[in-house]
């Protein structure tokens, strides 16, 4: 079974796993919007790498970390994150994908990094993964150590817990 670990928001990742082995690890695709600069999700991208990496008949799991509103967010930031989390739903709807989603208070507890710094999650998953550290070298690749541990979450407890 491939199992498709995805960080949302614009900054998030794409991790696709299979027999615990990471077959490959993907920015969320973004564009730009309007005049400022600003970014939107890339949805037909998004299709692209999904589609480039699934085989026909082929058993998948899509697991998408459950988000909500922050405290201290603004409206039009909060805004954006969730329709980039509709469209990842959307996404995954179209292309007959079973979806899961998983809270990050579970995952991160399942992997110890409760309480942890932020850059923890890229330093558990380069210790599981020791061949992926040259590809998790910066700081703002724990978005795609995060995705990895979201898949990883859901390959570790598929058959023990049915939550």
């Amino acid at each position: 079974m491939k199992v498709i670990g995805i960080d949302p928001g614009l900054s998030g990742a794409i991790a696709i796993l299979e027999n615990n082995k990471v077959l490959g690890i993907f920015d969320m695709p973004v564009m730009s919007e309007g005049k400022k600069n600003k970014r939107q999700l890339n949805s037909a991208q998004l299709v692209n790498i999904i589609k480039e990496n699934i085989m026909k008949d082929e058993e998948i799991a899509v697991v998408v970390e459950q988000v909500n509103a922050m405290p201290g967010q603004g409206v039009t930031s909060m805004f954006n994150f969730g329709q980039t989390f509709g469209a990842i739903k959307g996404v995954c709807a179209a292309l007959n994908l079973p979806i899961f989603f998983v809270r990050p208070s579970k995952w991160k507890k399942h992997f110890e990094l409760i309480n942890s710094s932020k850059d923890s999650s890229r330093t558990k998953v380069i210790e599981m993964y020791p061949s992926l550290s040259n590809q998790l070298t910066k700081k703002k690749d724990v978005n795609k150590s995060d995705a990895i541990l979201i898949a990883k979450f859901y390959i570790d407890t598929r058959f023990k817990d049915n939550n």
